[in-house]
Order: C-alpha cells, then sequence, then structure tokens
C-alpha cells in the first residue's frame, strides 16, 4: 500500500532548509559561539535523515537495513552537496566541504540512534544474515 502521508514530513524538512539556505548570509542572525554553524547543519541533516527514515516502511528497515541505511546516507549526501551548490548563488553565502561533512555527522547520528532503536526494541541488526538450510 502506499503510503504518501509518510513522505510528508521529508518534504517538510526538505523546505525548511532550502528556504533557510536561501536567505542571504547577513540576515542570518546565529549566536556568537566557535562554529555554530557546523552545529546547525549537524541538526538540520539530523532531522532530515529523521524524516527520511520515516517514509521508509519499517518492513524494509527489517529486511534490508544496511541498504535502508545507505539510501538514507546517499540522499543525505546529494541533498547536502545540492544545497551548498544552491548557496553559491545567494548573496552573502559560500559553499563548503565542512558543511557537508556536518551534514554527514548529523545524518550519521540520527542514523546510529536508529540503529539502536531497532536493535533494543525488534533485535534488528546492521547486517542481516540469510538463514542457511
Amino acid at each position: 500500500m502506499n503510503r504518501w502521508y509518510r513522505y510528508v514530513p521529508l518534504i517538510l524538512v526538505m523546505g525548511i532548509i532550502f528556504y533557510l539556505s536561501h536567505q542571504p548570509g547577513d540576515t542570518l542572525d546565529l549566536p556568537d559561539l566557535p562554529d555554530i554553524d557546523k552545529v546547525c547543519h549537524a541538526l538540520a541533516y539530523g532531522a532530515l535523515a529523521g524524516s527520511a527514515i520515516f517514509a521508509l516502511s519499517m518492513d524494509l528497515w527489517r529486511r534490508y537495513p544496511l541498504r535502508m541505511a545507505l539510501l538514507v546516507l546517499i540522499f543525505c549526501l546529494g541533498y547536502g552537496i545540492s544545497d551548498e551548490f544552491h548557496q553559491s548563488f545567494i548573496a552573502g553565502r559560500d559553499t563548503s566541504g565542512w558543511d557537508v561533512a556536518a551534514d554527514m555527522t548529523g545524518a550519521l547520528l540520527t542514523l546510529g540512534a536508529w540503529f539502536w532503536y531497532l536493535r533494543r526494541r525488534f533485535g534488528v541488526c546492521l547486517v542481516v544474515m540469510p538463514s542457511l538450510r
């Protein structure tokens, strides 16, 4: 069954990230803390990974946990790279590989928490071994 509504949070998070990336650099009023922008990147892409996890069915996560994790990571990486490209056209913004690294850190932390939950709740391991008959 097609559960289209599970994609709504993913689309909302993508829209919020796009909106924030479209703001000129002088309009973003972040606290004066070291590397706060990297923390913001990690939080935003942690939310993106979480919404991507939610969009995928639990059945897929139980049967193919490693494939689903790679799918979420590749999706977040692709969106992070496209976001940096988008920022290159916005006044006062620039591109940075460190921003993409912070994006991936947030996505990896979210996936780590998700696998911890799957293991505790359902006993799902990262790699599922096929039964030998």
